[in-house]
């Protein structure tokens, strides 16, 4: 007998891509199951004129408002039950966003929703992650974009303490990270170890799941201190070009992939952990089963 299903839609806009994803929702007897439907992935960037204290190009705001218009079509064949769209750091930073936002709005008819790190982090944290793992430790998820890192702090499979940081892989890379950002964030997961000792990160993001598939490790399996240490010095001894070519990452990738590694390493010395944990999810993934959690209250 076919289960029922449900169909949903997410935008997470970030700071180094704009991603569109659709996931179905089967309604068992042994309660929900999430499976991906598909997702596209668009290399925008506009954190790269955003943190710059620039404002967002002409030729970015229509590839994004294109991409918007495409998804709405898309979303239509789909059949969404529902969709959301979030924009992150670089939309909150960006000097011309309301001309971004209504230029998206006129070409697509769609909102954008610009949610701030907390909520962010909140979202991610939908996917549950902490049932996978052993419930009396103490863990330090880390989700790492282009332009933030959202930190949540959980203890028995509740969150204890969370902070969002304004330091990313297009930040980084641009030299645009303060020593006095850095300070905070140093303190932060000082205080952390002095207090709970957590045992692994539980690292979320385009870059820290790249690393980890090229060390063809299993999901779940951690990812130890010293092997993340080694393959940073790994990246940094290939070029740009070599990272492509030896790799086979994506331009985009090839060059934020050595600041996210080195800010998981700053993390893991910081905070003490032994290593990370990947469990390929993000914010998209989340806003599915917010958008779920919304369906199931309102009927």
């Amino acid at each position: 007998m076919m289960e029922s299903s449900l169909r949903f839609a997410a935008v997470d806009i970030g700071s180094n891509a704009v991603r569109l994803f659709f996931g179905y929702v089967f309604e068992t007897e042994f309660g929900p199951v999430f499976k991906k439907a598909s997702l596209v992935r668009l290399p925008i960037r506009l954190g790269e004129d955003s943190f710059h204290n620039r404002p967002i190009p002409v030729h970015k705001i229509e590839e994004l408002s294109d991409a918007m218009a495409g998804f709405k079509h898309l979303m239509a064949a789909f059949n969404v039950t529902s969709y959301r769209i979030c924009a992150t750091s670089a939309m909150r930073d960006a000097l011309n966003r309301d001309e971004i936002l209504a230029a998206v709005k006129a070409k697509s008819g769609l909102d954008i929703e610009l949610i701030t790190g907390d909520e962010e982090a909140g979202l991610i944290f939908e996917n549950h992650i902490a049932e996978k793992l052993d419930q009396s430790e103490v863990y330090l998820y880390m989700d790492v974009g282009g332009g933030s890192t959202e930190l949540t702090l959980f203890k028995e499979g509740q969150t204890v303490k969370a902070r969002s940081f304004n330091i990313g892989t297009i930040r980084l890379k641009d030299d645009l990270v303060s020593e006095k950002t850095w300070k905070e964030l140093s303190d932060w997961l000082t205080e952390i170890k002095k207090e709970y000792r957590p045992k692994n990160i539980i690292g979320s993001g385009g870059n820290i799941n790249t690393l980890f598939k090229l060390t063809q490790r299993k999901e779940m399996e951690v990812l130890p201190t010293l092997d993340t240490k080694r393959w940073l010095q790994r990246l940094k001894e290939l070029s740009f070009d070599e990272r492509i070519s030896t790799l086979g990452l994506r331009p985009d990738r090839a060059d934020v992939i050595v600041p996210a590694t080195e800010l998981f390493v700053f993390a893991l010395s910081k905070s003490g952990c032994e290593g990370v944990i990947v469990p390929k999810v993000g914010l998209v993934d989340g806003i599915m089963r917010h958008l779920y959690k919304e369906h199931v209250a309102a009927n």
